[in-house]
């Protein structure tokens, strides 16, 4: 059985949380029907242009109304949209319809975890929308705009979420163990240092509630971790260096020894245990990117409400977004880029924000009400927005690689989840971790 990759969990976790999303901030699925079709038929309709858009999972664009919104202002304009559930089945696809040129979409999505390869390896079959008229390079957050940029200097995405990382925390749990509990105290205790959060979990051991870990795994750790650095699996040259790379094995040494100190739950992301671990005390703390909010509100139930917080985590890094592209052989290209480049602008990820709980990839919409003035009242009626903004303002520029999900995926759920679960030392577990990724990459 293929182990489902920590992009394919983080996008489960979206499908299930999006429909928290709506009414849970305050202060601001298959689908292949049209929107504004209502005279038009699947070519549009006399004098109507249809753009197709292919997306993967429950993406959120026309769940929060922008194709609506869009083709109210654009009436000579139809959207059909496209999905495939998962993203391990739809990005196949999309490089064969590269390939060929032939079987696409207007607008075409990709996953963060794909986009490295896409834009080393397919970059003159996709519009340059950095030149497209209505975008604006200084409005994105720049790690998120390098990502999609090639080597030539061409953008050939734009970026629509991303997810910048906090820590969630239980509020009734730290003060049980002693720890504060206010939101800003908590962040201090591990301002600017991983192994502030080891040393905090080693403090909430000394006191914890029976049966309650300081967090939910090692492997979430070593994610979190790894998220912050700028260099991990690859260098600026492309070469794989995840063996020799200083920040990898420093993030493995911190996760390990979260697992060695015993302040673990020993759970496995996004399982039905991990799932039951929100609501039964089985952990105190958890890394929390926006996306993240609804999917704890969805598992810690009713119960839980006010008994969650969101802090900052001990350094800015990233987990989950997507990316908007526009393939060369598509049949309405000038169309498309203007969509793309409208449902990427400052007021449209707002929107997506407030309605799905999608976080803005443009740092022009942080200012925007409906980000700047986000809380979450599930969460204590935390300050969402002024969190996760200064988290994404801190993020850095990453080098990704075509290969990072593997990587990534296999230095978790093969290596670190041996020592976390089995009680395997952090070198044999590194050792097991490194043969399955070089016969991955090998194959």
């Amino acid at each position: 059985m293929r182990t489902r990759t920590r992009s394919s969990r983080r996008l489960a976790a979206l499908a299930a949380a999006a429909a928290l999303a709506a009414g849970a901030l305050a202060g601001c699925a298959a689908d292949d029907e049209p929107s504004g079709s209502a005279t038009g038929g699947g070519d549009g309709g006399k004098g109507r242009t249809t753009i197709t858009v292919g997306v993967f999972g429950a993406f959120g664009l026309k769940e929060a109304g922008l194709y609506d919104q869009y083709t109210k202002l654009n009436p000579d304009v139809v959207i059909k949209q496209t999905s495939i559930e998962r993203n391990e089945n739809y990005y196949p696809q999309l490089l064969t319809h590269l390939g060929s040129g032939s079987g696409l979409a207007d607008i075409q999505a990709v996953e963060v975890a794909n986009i490295a390869e896409v834009t080393a390896t397919q970059s003159d079959k996709l519009v340059d929308l950095g030149k497209a008229p209505g975008v604006q390079k200084d409005s994105f957050v720049p790690w998120k705009w390098e990502q999609a940029t090639a080597k030539t200097g061409r953008t050939i995405g734009l970026g629509t979420d991303i997810g910048p990382e906090a820590i969630c925390y239980r509020k009734d749990l730290f003060a049980r163990a002693g720890l504060p509990t206010d939101r800003k105290e908590v962040g201090a205790l591990w301002a600017g240092d991983w192994k502030k959060y080891l040393e905090a979990g080693k403090t909430f051991k000394a006191k914890a509630p029976k049966g309650t870990a300081f967090v939910d795994s090692a492997s979430g750790v070593l994610a979190a971790v790894m998220g912050s650095s700028a260099e991990r699996f690859y260098d600026a040259d492309g070469k794989v260096v995840y063996k020799t790379n200083p920040a990898v094995r420093a993030a493995w040494d911190d996760a390990a020894a979260f697992a060695g100190n015993g302040l673990t739950a020993k759970l496995q992301q996004f399982t039905p245990s991990w799932d039951q671990g929100f609501s039964n005390n089985a952990f105190a703390t958890v890394s929390c990117p926006p996306w993240m909010l609804g999917y704890i509100q969805d598992k810690a139930g009713d119960a839980g409400k006010d008994k969650w917080d969101v802090a900052a985590a001990p350094k800015p890094g990233n987990w989950g977004g997507s990316f908007l592209t526009v393939p060369e052989a598509g049949k309405n290209k000038e169309a498309a880029a203007k969509l793309a480049a409208w449902l990427t602008a400052p007021e449209q990820q707002a929107t997506l924000f407030e309605k799905r709980g999608s976080f803005p990839s443009s740092q022009a919409a942080y200012a925007l009400p409906a980000v700047s003035g986000a809380k979450h009242a599930y969460f204590g009626n935390a300050p969402i927005g002024e969190v996760f903004v200064q988290a994404a303002k801190g993020v850095p520029v990453q080098i990704l690689g075509p290969k990072d999900g593997i990587i990534s995926q296999n230095l978790a759920d093969v290596g670190m989840l041996q020592v976390d679960q089995k009680g395997t030392s952090s070198k044999d577990g590194w050792n097991a971790a490194v043969k399955a990724i070089d016969n991955a990459l090998d194959q």
